[in-house]
């Protein structure tokens, strides 16, 4: 009877621990998935401010660059400033 409870015991003390496993390795999964996607999100606003930039550069109108991003006019211009073209 002892023998079969510490066996027992035994059986839910290592499927705890194989739980206990597996949400670490999804963690670690997770983060590195956030790391990736941090990036991608850095990659596209650098793309979002040189299309900004050359925007501004071909002519176009702050308002309207406000318009087609959702920026606010005076992120545009931070953004432009940034990449030495000065605002209208």
């Amino acid at each position: 009877m002892a023998s079969e409870i510490v066996c027992h015991v035994a059986n839910r003390l290592a499927d705890v621990v194989r739980a206990f496993h597996m949400a670490q390795a999804t963690a670690a999964a997770s983060a590195q998935r956030a790391a990736e996607d941090r990036e991608k999100v850095t990659e596209a606003r650098d793309k979002l401010a040189d299309a900004i930039v050359e925007a501004s550069r071909d002519g176009m109108r702050q308002i309207d660059i406000v318009r087609v991003t959702g920026y606010t006019r005076e992120r545009v211009r931070q953004v432009l400033r940034a990449h030495g073209v000065t605002p209208d």
